[in-house]
Formats: structure tokens, sequence, C-alpha cells
């Protein structure tokens, strides 16, 4: 048993539900007792105790959309939109290995963890032909969420539409439509784990329209919905994009994902910056979910996503990180402060709030990855993925409003990490597996496979 006291509360329940003074108590991974003030009597006997004042106490955050490999290649085109970082980038990809891809992917997901993320997305949709076993590269990813003990939603990603036959990618990266099906199978297989609780689950997901066929895509959608798991995708980051669907297909990518049998309440989409109001009705009333990505967004000058526009229609939106390649911080705290800032750009102050970047993180994360019955917020029978952040120290002791406070600055220490009732992070520092070892190791691989 653990008991978290002292601390100011936000549970994003329903009704927001926040305590100045509040109390989390913890029985092996899930949460137990959830209110005002101190723990009931009977519920402190024997528990380890962990004083929170001055502290913020939240739901451990949730990742909805990664590609953890691209942390060994951060920092190229710096100054380039989507079609031609991806250009630059697909030939140093293309020789990833297993090796690299697990260094990579413990390195990111510790520096995730120390960013309050309890659970995150993989999207690894790069499988060199190059590399003799293509299932090593997507179980390096999963061991390392293994070893660094977060909750993990890899999705076996796809690309079969080579720049042979009309697609961005060149063919060294593509791989062959049946084989990506054998294989993804066989992930699902393997790794998946439907049960409650579970720390692994897989989703199918092929890349992108100017990636993959259409073939694909409706087959991709057969064997999710046959294997009863999840689907995800990029959709409307860039107006290349929008020009590449019109003349390739006739349609907005919206138009071309329904067609497809692509939208509906098992799938969520990563940025969909580019939506007309038609293609919002759509991602409402089908109950597709949307991924928001703002400083990847901003990086590659992609645009914003239409959050307000969204949430509004009833749309599920959850924050992701993206790409550590085209989003170099890499931490889940600061996509608060950046979805915040995006939207008051063009929608006033009262575009997006604290308190709804907050259920972004958390809540809104769960519902994309169809776990809103046990992620996402501090309440009872839900799983113990809870954040403590540091308020009191210098830069934020004082602030009127915790939360505002908080999520506007995204520099708030962590006190602690909990993901299923386990300690992951302690005041700052990651506690199962030695930041420096990830560190030198993504360091080493990144120059092997920059330099190969």
């Amino acid at each position: 048993m653990i008991v978290l006291e002292g601390g100011y509360l936000a549970t994003v329940d329903a009704a927001g539900t926040e305590y100045p003074t509040g109390h989390v108590v913890i029985d092996g991974n899930q949460l137990v007792a959830v209110g005002p003030g101190p723990a009931p009597d009977a519920l402190r006997d024997g528990a380890q105790w962990v004083d929170a004042t001055g502290c913020l106490v939240t739901p451990g955050l949730v990742n909805t959309h990664h590609h953890l490999y691209q942390w060994l290649t951060r920092g190229f085109a710096p100054d380039s939109t989507l079609f031609g970082w991806l250009t630059e980038l697909y030939p140093i990809w293309a020789r990833l290995d297993a090796d690299a891809v697990h260094a990579g992917a413990s390195a990111n997901l510790g520096w995730l963890a120390l960013s309050g993320c309890s659970t995150s997305t993989d999207h690894h949709y790069i499988f060199p032909k190059a590399n003799s076993s293509q299932s090593d590269l997507l179980d390096a990813t999963i061991e390392a969420a293994a070893e660094i003990g977060v909750r993990f939603h890899p999705c076996r990603g796809s690309m079969d539409l080579g720049s042979s036959a009309g697609g961005l990618p060149p063919d060294e990266v593509v791989e062959d439509r049946e084989a990506i099906l054998i294989a993804t199978e066989a992930a699902i297989d393997r790794w998946h784990d439907p049960s409650p609780g579970a720390m692994t689950r897989i989703a199918v997901a092929p890349c992108s329209p100017f990636s993959v066929t259409a073939e694909l895509m409706r087959e991709a959608a057969e064997l999710a919905r046959g294997k009863g798991v999840r689907l995800h995708t990029h959709l409307a980051e860039t107006l290349d994009e929008e020009q590449f669907c019109q003349q390739t297909y006739g349609q907005t990518p919206t138009e071309y994902l329904a067609e497809l049998d692509w939208l509906g309440p098992d799938v969520w989409l990563a940025h969909c910056v580019h939506l007309s109001d038609d293609s919002i009705a759509a991602l409402a009333g089908s109950g597709t979910a949307v991924a928001h990505c703002p400083t990847s967004n901003g990086r590659l000058g992609a645009g914003s996503a239409r959050v307000r526009d969204l949430i509004d229609a009833g749309v599920p939106v959850g924050l992701g990180v993206d790409g550590a390649a085209s989003n170099e911080a890499g931490r889940l705290v600061d996509e608060l402060r950046s979805a915040m800032t995006v939207a008051r750009l063009s929608g006033g102050p009262q575009a997006l709030t604290a308190r709804e970047v907050l259920r972004l993180a958390t809540m809104g994360g769960a519902r994309c990855l169809g776990r809103e019955a046990e992620l996402g917020s501090l309440e009872t029978g839900k799983l113990a993925d809870v954040a403590v952040w540091r308020l009191d120290e210098l830069g934020l002791a004082g602030g009127a409003d915790p939360v505002f406070c908080w999520a506007f600055s995204s520099t708030a220490p962590l006190r602690l990490l909990l993901v299923n009732g386990r300690a992951v992070v302690a005041d700052a520092t990651l506690l199962t597996a030695d930041s420096g070892r990830l560190a030198r190791d993504a360091a080493a691989a990144g120059a092997r496979l920059v330099g190969r």
C-alpha cells in the first residue's frame, strides 16, 4: 500500500474535481482511495507514506504519437518541411538495425518517463530491406519499454508504396504487402495483451497516404478488426499531403480514409492539421480520435490543428510528442504549453485552457488508446499511473493557480512517477535504468547509424 498525501490533486475526472490538499491511496496496481485531506486511518496502517506537500498530483501523462527510433537522428534538416525532412532522413533510417532501435527507444522512453509520461505509443514504420529480421525492430522497442517500465502501445507500422511506384519513400525502406500483413499478425499474436491492466498492446498502423497503397490500408483494417486491435496512421499533416491526395486519389485525405473504412471508434489519427469543417464532422460522427502534436507541427512548419473545433465537435483528442527528430526536446509535458500557446495565438486566451490541455494529455490520450476505463484520471478502481510534480522550488513557488502555472511553465521537477503502482522516477531521477548509460548508448548508436 502507498499513501500520497498533502498535494494539490487534479483528478481529471468527468467533473474536473480538484482538491487543494488531498490524498491518493494505491494498493498493488490500483487506486483504492482518492479524496480531500488526509487518507483514512484504516488505509494508512503499514502503508508506504509519501509527503506530497508543495506538489501537484496528476494522472500519468499519455503520449499518443511517437517514433522512438528517431531519437538517433535529431537535428537533421532543421529548416525543411515534412517532405524535404523525410527525403533527407529516409536514407539514414534505411540502415536501422535492432541494436540501434533498442538504444534509441530505451533513451527516448527513459526521457519520456522523466517528463511524466506513464503510457506511450510508438509508430514504427521503417523496416529496411537490408535488415535480415524485420520482427527484431518492433521487438526491440517492446523490450525497451519493459526495461524502462512504462505502459506501451506499439504500432506495427508499414510502407509498401516506394518511389518507383509513385510514393515518397525510397524502395529500400518499403516492404511487400503480403509480408507486412504476415508480420503484423505475428506481432499481434506474440505481444498484444487484451487483459485489464495490460502493459503492452499492439495497434496496426500503415504509415501515410503517400507511402502506403490503398490495398494495404484496406487489408490492414480487416486484419486489425479481425484481431480486435486498434488502427493508427498519419493524416492531413501538411498541405503537400493534401495536394498528393487530390492529385492521386481525387479526394481529400479524410475522404480517402472514409472510402477505405478507416474512420471509426477504433481509429486514432496523428496530426490532422488541415481539416475542413466536413472532415471534422466526419471524425466526430465516426468516433475517430486525433493525436495533436503541436511542437512537431511547428518545427516542420506544417500549421496548427483546429483543436478547439475538434473538441467542440466531440472528437477525442490526445497529445503526442511525435518523432524525436521533429521534436528535439522529446518531453511530453512540454506539449501542454505548446498546445495552449499555439491555440491562443489565433483563438485568443480562452481558446484552450490549462485544464483542457491537462485533459488532452491524460484522459484524451486514454480515449485515443481505448483505455479510458483504466487510465487518464485519478479515480478509485483505475490503474495506479500517477505523476507528482514539485511546485515549491524556485521558478514555480507561490503561483496562484497550480494547474495553470505547472502547465504553462512545463518546468516542474518530477517528484514521483508511478506506473502500474511501481516507482519509475523519484526526485527527477530514473529508477529503472542508468540515465548516463542510456545517453551513451544512444549517442554511440546514432553515430554508427549516421556514419555507416
